[in-house]
């Protein structure tokens, strides 16, 4: 018991005085600010000069740029290169916090990166890979395409895969699209973009007349958390095996 007291008391002090991930957490300073209106959207550029241990696509890291706010989880929007030491975020007006970022953030200010963290990671050896992002769940997957690019064969990224990127959205702005679009031609991404008002829904019916060799892809979704679970009982009902090629960010937290 007073052992277990002895570690209680020892976990509570860490909390207590902020130091949970403190190993993991560097200093860096605003590089760029990018403010897409048609989709309320803020990129923001953080340049970090040490410590950052690098990170994989479709990971996320907490950011504090505001003592009083907290640090606040984001997923990370940029490969990494230990000669450009930068991390993207991409941030959608969801709340109080985030609807007044665009107000607050200036270039120069310094923040606060803790991470990376996450296993959204895009690891499997399927041939093809079906990408599905809704909404602010694009943002992995342009992580992902910006790694490719830059890294050109990457060792992570077999030789001959390739990939389909499915992007829902209800809200357009087409400076936001046309970086999609650049992001997807560089990565050598097969981009299918839907606009709800215009396209209708995407459905796994959709998904599958797309890609003929959706049999032996893997699924990788990041989007409401309703949507996926809807496609996901999509496939399964016609023999897809979701438990084994269906990959979904569970991104939430209280």
């Amino acid at each position: 018991m007073a052992v277990l007291l002895a570690g209680g008391t020892f976990a509570a002090g860490v909390v207590l005085l902020r130091r949970v991930g403190a190993a993991r957490q560097v200093k860096g300073r605003i590089a760029g600010l990018n403010y897409f209106p048609g989709v309320k959207v803020l990129e923001t550029i953080i340049h970090v000069p040490a410590g950052w241990p690098g990170h994989r696509a479709g990971q996320f890291a907490f950011a504090l740029s505001d003592a009083s706010e907290g640090a606040h989880p984001y997923t990370i929007a940029s490969g990494w290169h230990p000669e450009h030491p930068r991390i993207t975020f991409i941030t959608k007006e969801l709340g109080d916090h985030t609807r007044r970022l665009k107000e607050r953030l200036k270039v120069g200010q310094e923040v606060r990166v803790e991470g990376p963290y996450g296993c959204f990671t895009f690891d499997d050896d399927c041939r093809n890979q079906i990408w599905i992002g809704g909404g602010i769940g694009i943002t992995p997957f342009i992580a992902r395409m910006k790694h490719m690019a830059l890294r050109g064969e990457s060792p992570d990224w077999p030789l001959g895969q390739t990939a389909d990127l499915f992007h829902t959205t209800s809200d357009v702005d087409e400076g936001a699209l046309a970086k999609l679009g650049e992001d997807a031609r560089s990565a050598k991404v097969r981009l299918h973009l839907l606009v709800s008002a215009r396209d209708g829904r995407l459905t796994g019916a959709r998904i599958r007349e797309a890609v003929p060799n959706w049999r032996e892809a893997s699924i990788w979704f990041c989007g409401p958390a309703s949507f996926g679970a809807a496609l996901r009982r999509d496939f399964a009902a016609v023999g897809f095996p979701v438990e084994q090629r269906f990959h979904q960010e569970l991104f939430d937290m209280r």
